[in-house]
């Protein structure tokens, strides 16, 4: 084993318990929080971190460290729900282009490729100005802009595996298509969804801070790592505390997705690491 090889299994091994930390906490939000994250002591407001506060408090007195927490729920919930959007929309877009071919093909991978077109943040605003502003409505854009992502790659995945001799012996033998996209398909190609989904559960929790910044995504008084830095950006020399904790966490959370995305991609096909 090379050095390089165990420095991206620690750095694997590092994220994946980060990644752990970070979804029991935000589980555990209730009971592990010291202190209400909405309830207000404007007689404590711009405390620097210390024993009372550990990571300081706002403008309002509330304390950061609580509403830290308990922005992951909102950073988590909106990573889990759009990729699962993104994923079972952009499955069965895939397979029925993948499979059809034609004219069916052609006009689904052009929708597809046409909303891929859109700036990510732009085409959100523009989704969630329609539906609404909230935290559900972030979920729902999100999903439906990165399903062209994993549409495209199932595609791909699908047009490959269905000319393996496997597939052709069981379409020989008569075998139902039904039960060979669920028996050989499917099975082949969820590797490279798995590693999909590391990716864009990151590029999720970005999207959902940089829409919670802009006052689009979640809404106060609820905790979101956006609404946080927001919140900071008038504080950043006198409460720099304010921005700089939510920031490192939102920046680490994205570093750690990445690595387990990266990490998975390696071991799923060597020849990268190889490569390199």
């Amino acid at each position: 084993m090379t050095k390089r090889t165990v420095r991206q299994n620690r750095l694997y091994i590092a994220a994946v318990l980060y990644l752990l930390i970070l979804g029991a906490a935000a589980v555990a939000a209730p009971w592990i929080s010291p202190h209400n994250p909405v309830e207000q002591d404007l007689e404590a407001r711009l405390q620097p971190p210390g024993k009372g506060h550990l990571l300081g408090t706002d403008n309002f007195g509330r304390d950061n460290f609580s509403r830290i927490i308990y922005g992951s729920r909102s950073a988590l919930l909106v990573g889990i729900i759009s990729v699962s959007i993104a994923v079972s929309v952009g499955m069965v877009i895939g397979l029925w282009a993948g499979l059809v071919r034609g004219m069916t093909e052609s006009t689904l991978m052009l929708i597809m490729d046409s909303i891929l077109s859109f700036p990510t943040i732009l085409l959100a605003i523009t989704v969630v100005s329609f539906l609404g502003y909230g935290l559900t409505q972030v979920m729902i854009a999100l999903g439906i802009i990165y399903s062209p992502v994993f549409a495209r790659l199932v595609r791909a995945e699908t047009l490959s595996i269905k000319t393996e001799e496997y597939v052709e012996a069981a379409r020989a033998l008569g075998t139902p298509w039904l039960t060979i996209i669920f028996r050989h398909i499917i099975p082949n190609l969820l590797g490279k969804v798995v590693v999909q989904c590391s990716i864009t559960f990151a590029l999720s929790v970005v999207a959902e801070a940089s829409l919670s910044y802009l006052g689009l995504g979640t809404q106060p008084p609820t905790p979101s790592w956006g609404l946080l830095l927001k919140d900071a950006r008038n504080y950043l020399i006198q409460a720099p505390w304010l921005a700089v904790y939510p920031g490192i966490i939102l920046a680490f959370t994205v570093l750690a997705f990445n690595i387990l995305g990266d990490t998975l991609s390696e071991r799923i096909n060597p020849r990268l690491s190889r490569n390199r």
